[in-house]
């Protein structure tokens, strides 16, 4: 895991879709420099369409596990059921292309993945399109991903600066530009904002 790989010191900082969260922050210091979306991604050919969890009610759904995407999908398919609607059939794969083989195959009815990621893998592959998107942290705030690093080691105003300097000169934008995702555009690099709150204990 490449939080045990920050906290043993091997690396200084990891970069790659981690949310900002209460529980984080807690160990870690958090520059953000994104929207934390999921995308709901579908076959090709696929007539589903997404207009809220309700949407995904008895429907085999794709995602990874430990992630903050299946704490939403657990959370959504206990409201679902509690309303008296089918289950969801969450469905797990060690690897990120058996979700994609098993979409293309049509053995998920839809894959719940980071924006980013759907919008290169359906722009690529040409087999698979999006549906719908939505705040990682669902309802209750916008959820931001962030450069990660353990906390308090003097890093994360060096990282901060660095980001703020790439949305100031306009390097930032042109990034967003080349692979399609300005809806996942931030005004500012945040340290450690709020976050998505603690699970509440049992």
């Amino acid at each position: 895991m490449n939080f045990v790989r920050v906290d043993s010191g091997e690396v200084d900082a990891f970069i790659s879709n981690v949310t900002v969260t209460e529980e984080r922050k807690e160990k870690y210091d958090f520059a953000t420099y994104r929207k934390d979306n999921l995308a709901v991604e579908v076959p090709k050919q696929s007539t589903l369409e997404f207009k809220d969890r309700k949407s995904l009610a008895g429907k085999r759904v794709g995602v990874g596990s430990g992630t903050n995407q299946e704490q939403l999908l657990v959370k959504w398919n206990e409201q679902n059921v509690a309303e008296g609607l089918p289950p969801v059939d969450i469905t797990y794969y060690q690897q990120i292309t058996d979700h994609y083989l098993a979409l293309q195959s049509q053995r998920l009815d839809a894959y719940i993945t980071p924006n980013p990621s759907g919008i290169y893998h359906s722009t690529t592959s040409g087999q698979t399109k999006l549906v719908g998107s939505f705040s990682g942290a669902g309802d209750i705030i916008q959820g931001e991903i962030a450069v990660t690093t353990k906390k308090d080691n003097g890093l994360i105003k060096a990282i901060h600066a660095a980001i703020a300097s790439a949305i100031a000169d306009g390097s930032y934008q042109k990034v967003l530009d080349r692979w399609g995702l300005d809806s996942e555009k931030v005004t500012e690099s945040r340290i450690n904002p709020p976050g998505l709150p603690k699970k509440p204990v049992a």
